[in-house]
């Protein structure tokens, strides 16, 4: 399973309209995609930053979305985007909401690879 964390600046005054924009728009589009699995929005009404984390079964899946749908997402945000969001992908290492293959993510990181006497 792979996350992508959107990180956007959002205009003055803003909020309101991008969580309407979110729910009625961005939401129901992330639900059509192959592959998507959850999306999680973070946000802060007194700051302009704004986090969304999305799962999807595989990296390809997330990266068609990237391709095809976001470009899409981003012109309907214009209005109330403050410059380029930041885009990253990671492969989940664990979840408590989604099931992870055991050890998928801990062949591929040092961090995530397990210290002899640590953690029990």
């Amino acid at each position: 399973m792979f996350a992508r964390i959107v990180s956007v600046e959002l205009k003055p005054n803003t909020h309101k309209q991008f969580s309407e924009l979110f729910e009625k728009k961005i939401l129901p589009s992330l639900r059509k995609q192959n592959g998507f699995k959850d999306e999680i929005l973070l946000m802060d009404p007194g700051a302009p930053r704004v986090v969304a984390i999305s799962t999807w079964d595989t990296k390809e899946n997330a990266d068609a979305y990237h391709s095809k749908a976001y470009p899409e997402v981003l012109k309907s945000l214009k209005d109330v985007l403050e410059g380029a969001p930041e885009v990253k992908t990671y492969q989940v290492a664990f979840s408590s909401l989604h099931p992870v293959a055991a050890g998928v993510a801990a062949g591929q990181s040092s961090i995530t690879n397990p210290t002899p006497g640590v953690g029990g």
